[in-house]
């Protein structure tokens, strides 16, 4: 597949999925921009946000198998991972693959279980494996993770370390729908007849891992690469960073840009494409001075900062050395 045809497979999955998350192009952009730079995406947002929609929905579009786990502090790292049975009928024990085996990990509020079992899924968001018992098992391309938690209800929850953190491609929020598109999903309910919605395929998994390496060919000028590390720099000298992004963000912040040249139908970065990604994959690499957290100052709040006052390299500079 090559680079102008990714826009064209783009547009008709997020046309599926609007069929059922109405009035978020924007937010469903972004999920798919990270699934085609094969990361993993966490969404932070209230209860009844269609978080939990959105993961079926594009599991459905794209024909990829998917698994929910309702994270629970009483749940165990064998209950992701899977565990060793032993079988009376082979006098052996034999593994059962945990819902970790899939395509679409959908982890539902992940900061409501223990440290312990977070870490279980650490290693299979960087690694692409699972460990159990001492050996490992390679996990199935596509692999992708999508986490949801609440922002409210912190009493009993566990905030994600930061180098879990880290480990997600981007974060964003889905937001309240306007209120013409609130009557849209009224009115939508009311002709189905039923809460139950079937998406229509409109690509399968191995077409999914097509338009990820189509994402390769994106070209990246040398100006645009030196704008996107003095963004990442900037978080990490800014008075208000305790810690700023790692190397990681920067490499983030290219494999989403990519993205967006390629949904626009473009296969070379322009600063815009940079910019518009910069606050969902920087923002939760930030570590912000404890004293900030009183005036409600937000990593979103420092990285807008930051593309106000790193200079913008020019337009023309973004097809340079094709």
């Amino acid at each position: 597949m090559r680079v102008e045809e990714v826009a064209g497979h783009a547009r008709p999955i997020l046309d599926e999925v609007e069929r059922v998350v109405i009035g978020k192009r924007e937010a469903l952009e972004l999920v798919l921009m990270g699934m085609l730079a094969d990361g993993h995406v966490l969404i932070d947002d209230y209860p009844g946000l269609a978080k939990t929609l959105i993961a079926r929905s594009f599991a459905q579009v794209t024909e990829m198998r998917f698994t929910r786990i309702q994270f629970t502090p009483d749940l165990m790292p064998a209950d992701v991972t899977g565990s060793s049975i032993y079988n009376q009928r082979t006098s052996d024990f034999e593994f059962r693959p945990g819902p970790i085996f899939t395509n679409l990990l959908l982890a539902d509020e992940i900061n409501r279980t223990p440290p312990k079992t977070q870490a279980a899924l650490l290693e299979a968001m960087q690694e692409r494996q699972v460990t159990v018992e001492g050996e490992t098992r390679p996990l199935a391309p596509p692999f992708l993770v999508l986490a949801t938690q609440n922002p409210i209800e912190y009493e009993g929850t566990y905030p994600l370390p930061e180098a879990q953190l880290d480990r997600f491609l981007l974060r964003l929020s889905i937001g309240y729908p306007g209120r013409l598109d609130e009557v849209k999903v009224l009115d939508r309910r009311i002709e189905r007849r039923s809460d139950e919605t079937k998406l229509e395929p409109v690509i399968d998994a191995a077409g999914l891992l097509e338009m990820q390496r189509a994402i390769e060919d994106v070209h990246v000028s040398e100006p645009i690469q030196l704008y996107i590390v003095d963004l990442v720099a900037a978080t990490r000298e800014s008075p208000r960073a305790q810690v700023g992004a790692s190397p990681r963000g920067s490499l983030a912040l290219m494999k989403l840009a990519r993205c967006r040249a390629a949904l626009a139908g473009r296969d070379f970065v322009t600063p815009e494409d940079v910019k518009a990604v910069a606050v969902p994959a920087l923002a939760h690499r930030i570590s912000l001075r404890p004293e900030l957290w009183v005036q409600q100052i937000s990593g979103e709040d420092v990285v807008r900062e930051i593309l106000e006052t790193v200079p913008t390299p020019p337009a023309e500079t973004a097809e340079a050395g094709r």
